[in-house]
């Protein structure tokens, strides 16, 4: 069975059904939890890489004196075309190591269930092609990206964070989202993370129960293509 390497930056913030949906398209997880120490390898032996979310911006390595390690398999994956999804922090870090840029507290933050929009690019996109042209999804961010990398294909954006979802090359994805997150998760993001501006967790996650029975669906068509493109057959 082919692997993909999970990058974990935030004890909050595991693979989630995302690691499930991959199972059941054929493709395994290792998840090397980078925020409780464990170490990252040196080379990217694994079938894919995903890079999930976090509180920290993705060069923030004096708090996170991992990231230089997932940056570099990052790197690594970019350059020999190995499949990448990242997943918030773990799309901004694809944003920045292909060439674009990334700001700390830029615009307003979005939380808990949002509506997305597809851009024509994604119509021909391997993963986004055919999905609803407004999809739902949890977001948790305060930082964004702010330029894609050169050559970057701009996938879907929101009303408060135009860059969403992108891919670059042929290969690598990087959405600011959470496809992983199920509505069950927001109850343990961080105490007083959303409530400092005003938002009740309570709240948000009656809204993703109301909004999970389309987006979950929709999400796990894309975790499904992704699985097919590590396991190389191209079908879903």
């Amino acid at each position: 069975m082919a692997t993909a390497l999970v990058v974990q930056n935030a004890e909050y913030g595991g693979p989630g059904r995302w690691g499930r949906w991959l199972a059941e398209g054929r493709v395994g997880v290792e998840v090397v939890r980078g925020y409780a120490g464990e170490a990252l390898p040196g080379r990217l032996e694994h079938q894919a890489l995903v890079v999930l979310g976090g509180a920290m911006l993705p060069d923030d390595d004096e708090r996170a004196p991992w990231l230089p390690g997932a940056r570099a398999l990052m790197r690594q994956a970019l350059d020999g075309g190995v499949p990448v999804f990242g997943i918030c922090l773990g799309g901004q870090m694809l944003a920045q190591v292909a060439g674009g840029e990334v700001a700390g507290g830029y615009g307003e933050p979005e939380f808990g269930s949002t509506v997305l929009t597809l851009r024509a690019e994604a119509a021909e996109d391997p993963l986004f092609r055919g999905l609803p042209e407004r999809p739902t999804a949890i977001e948790n961010h305060l930082d964004a990206v702010v330029r894609l990398p050169p050559g970057a294909h701009w996938l879907a954006g929101s009303e408060l964070c135009p860059y969403q979802a992108f891919r670059v090359g042929d290969a690598a994805w990087g959405v600011q989202f959470h496809p992983e997150t199920g509505p069950e998760r927001i109850a343990q993001w961080p105490a007083g993370r959303a409530e400092r501006y005003g938002v009740d967790r309570e709240e948000l996650r009656r809204a993703a129960v109301r909004d999970d029975a389309t987006a979950a669906p929709v999400w796990r068509e894309v975790a499904l293509r992704f699985a097919a493109r590590v396991r190389g057959d191209g079908a879903a």
